[in-house]
């Protein structure tokens, strides 16, 4: 079952939901958060893990994560993104939703090292 991206776009999630989330989350490793466009990334040990979208926690998909999750249902978290798991059914399993997320954290690769901003002209010193 496919989520549609605008039903989300209609409400921003609050942060109480992003508390729940990291609550339920504490047994996955170091939970962090980051609001962007409204909306938040849900880091696992510094790696992208899940957006929450409209109160939904979509949870980027692993091929080592395939079998843990199943055939359930998936969405996308913005207009034109691929499919995440809509794992919103599940979020009050503590234990599978930890389980889910430790395993995505470990089939992803580290971030790489952020490029240096260029300046502008204009911000650039004499």
């Amino acid at each position: 079952m496919a989520l549609s991206a605008q039903a989300l776009f209609a409400m921003a999630s609050d942060f109480g939901f992003i508390e729940y989330l990291c609550d339920q989350l504490q047994g996955a490793g170091t939970i962090t958060y980051r609001k962007m466009f409204g909306e938040y990334a849900l880091y696992c040990e510094g790696k992208v893990v899940g957006l929450v979208v409209g109160n939904s926690l979509f949870v980027k998909p692993a091929q080592d994560t395939e079998a843990l999750y199943g055939d359930g249902p998936r969405g996308a978290p913005f207009a034109g993104a691929k499919a995440w798991y809509a794992v919103q059914e599940r979020v009050d399993d503590r234990h599978w939703l930890c389980a889910l997320v430790r395993a995505t954290e470990a089939a992803l690769p580290l971030p790489g090292p952020k490029k240096a901003r260029k300046r502008s002209s204009s911000q650039q010193k004499p």
